[in-house]
């Protein structure tokens, strides 16, 4: 089975894969793992949003590609966006983050304590 006919499939039902084998290895790994969030987009917009990176962002390149207009292409961006959940890049550090740094002598006493103060 592809990953085209388990979305077919799903239908955007909520998925938790339990089983992973590494095919090179002859391993297999039990547990629930989720799937990433593109895996939950239809296979229609996991098409194009694949095309989106291929061309490297170009909307021009998209518009050449699926012929429909900058609108068109700027809507579907947009509604894909819209569906997934923002990726935190650079989340606040934690508590025992900032207790190395203080150990490591990289912060201050009162800045630690501010830091641990605005975590709660």
């Amino acid at each position: 089975m592809d990953w085209q006919e388990l979305t077919r499939l799903t239908q955007g039902q909520a998925v938790v894969v339990e089983r992973v084998r590494l095919v090179d290895q002859g391993i297999a790994i039990e547990g629930q793992f989720e799937l990433p969030q593109l895996a939950g987009l239809t296979a229609e917009d996991q098409v194009f949003v694949t095309a989106f990176v291929r061309c490297h962002g170009s909307i021009k390149e998209m518009e050449r590609i699926f012929g429909v207009s900058y609108p068109t292409i700027k809507s579907r961006l947009n509604r894909i966006a819209g569906s997934l959940e923002f990726v935190d890049t650079d989340p606040a550090p934690g508590r025992m983050e900032i207790l190395d740094r203080l150990r490591r002598g990289e912060i201050t006493a009162a800045q630690a304590a501010d830091e641990l103060t605005r975590l709660r």
